[in-house]
């Protein structure tokens, strides 16, 4: 007899894509590809909901600030600072791994993700609002974002009521991927 040894299927991005053009995978399955996997994401409660819709409507209002003030200075031109704020949508990362964060601000206009999501050299943060998921996004989404080196990743610990912001991903000597770290309460 042989020993057979049993792996899971992983998925390329292109695989993926394929599913969701099939109609296999929809919206409503909730799932997000993670290193070739399928992953089921955890539906979101009322205080996810709400921190998430506030926290796009203060980034959008911070970022409007930021480019009128630069505006009115002439310190740069506008395709050097316009920025997207995507809530809920894909990023593409070159890991086998499309997931979609909370929130991600990304350089360009909305116009510009219109044939492919945002790579990591587009995204200038990626948000992940956390209360049921945390220590999956303290674990393998910081390390699924520093190996694709996203500069800069921040969870917000719901439960904790704290901020932690991960800056200037690194690999370790075990060739573990993570960030360095703060954290403050709000």
């Amino acid at each position: 007899m042989f020993d057979e040894v049993v792996t899971p299927k992983r998925f390329t991005i292109a695989e993926y894509h394929r599913l969701i053009e099939l109609g296999f995978l929809t919206e409503a399955n909730h799932i997000e590809l993670i290193r070739g996997e399928l992953i089921q994401m955890t539906p979101k409660g009322t205080p996810h909901t709400v921190c998430s819709s506030i926290l796009c409507r203060q980034l959008d209002r911070l970022l409007g600030d930021v480019w009128r003030q630069a505006a009115s200075l002439r310190e740069a031109t506008p395709t050097r600072l316009q920025a997207v704020i995507r809530g809920q949508d894909p990023v593409t990362l070159p890991n086998q791994s499309e997931p979609e964060p909370d929130v991600v601000i990304a350089r360009g206009r909305d116009e510009d993700y219109l044939a492919h999501h945002p790579y990591p050299e587009d995204i200038l943060l990626v948000i992940e609002i956390s209360d049921k998921t945390l220590d999956y996004d303290q674990t393998t989404k910081l390390s699924l974002y520093a190996e694709a080196g996203i500069s800069d990743y921040w969870i917000v610990n719901l439960p904790a009521r704290q901020l932690e912001r991960h800056s200037q991903p690194y690999q370790n000597a075990q060739s573990k991927f993570s960030y360095l770290s703060a954290t403050s309460d709000f």
